[in-house]
């Protein structure tokens, strides 16, 4: 893809250890971000910040607080509008997008946020299949596609537990879990560590790291220097809404 100008959809059936179903996909999960301002009153919270990301690849966001991380995450999944600037993501101009054509991209990717957002009435099994469930999934694929998630991200044994029984590292991995099922090209996570002790945070960023081996585009925002340190993978860093770093 050229900079500045929108990948051409491709239909393509995925083969890989986090599937064994074909799933229809868009692309690779590139992303392009060019020249995105965005201004809360007259203060710039994004200052022209620009970089691609390709299909496949794990990219680190980091910075101190305030530094523009989680309004640029975001902006990305088109839940912040921004001042200047556009973004892409394969064929999606998200910074354009509206309604049930933001919702249609919100579906080709996956979001997992610091805190967890989990149906409290509903069982780690539940909370996980429920996407696929309202999207009208067979059943007996729904069985099938959860357990098989369940089974990557550790959580078989767990599959009848309510969020209220289990511990905040389990409650990520089911966050994790459940924006995995619909076999996303772009997994974005916001801090998914922050609510983590050193262990369960380092035992994430290895799940991360398994998945992003299947081919899944990975886009992680974190202030944790452990994590970032254990991917070894590529690192944005912004401060006061500007990108001083990118290795």
């Amino acid at each position: 893809m050229k900079f500045g100008q929108v990948s051409k959809r491709i239909h393509r059936k995925i083969h890989s250890p986090l599937l064994h179903y074909n799933f229809i996909c868009y692309n690779t999960g590139m992303i392009f971000i060019d020249r995105v301002t965005k201004k809360f009153g007259n203060k710039k919270v994004l200052d022209s910040v620009s970089f691609n990301v390709e299909g496949g690849e794990f990219v680190c966001i980091t910075g101190h607080s305030g530094a523009g991380k989680t309004t640029l995450i975001h902006a990305i999944i088109g839940a912040e509008k921004i001042n200047a600037g556009n973004i892409f993501m394969d064929d999606f101009e998200v910074n354009k997008l509206k309604g049930e054509h933001l919702q249609a991209y919100r579906r080709k990717i996956g979001i997992v946020f610091q805190d967890y957002k989990l149906l409290a009435q509903k069982t780690v099994f539940e909370n996980v299949a429920f996407s696929l469930e309202v999207s009208g999934y067979p059943k007996d694929f729904v069985q099938k596609r959860v357990t098989e998630i369940l089974k990557l991200t550790g959580l078989e044994e767990l599959r009848n537990s309510f969020p209220r029984e289990i511990s905040g590292g389990e409650k990520q991995r089911v966050a994790i879990a459940r924006a995995l099922v619909h076999a996303p090209q772009l997994l974005i996570a916001d801090e998914p560590t922050g609510n983590l002790d050193p262990e369960n945070a380092l035992a994430l960023a290895e799940l991360l790291l398994k998945i992003n081996k299947s081919g899944t585009t990975i886009l992680l925002s974190t202030h944790n220097k452990d994590v970032v340190a254990r991917v070894k993978k590529r690192v944005i860093t912004l401060k006061e809404g500007k990108i001083i770093s990118d290795k």
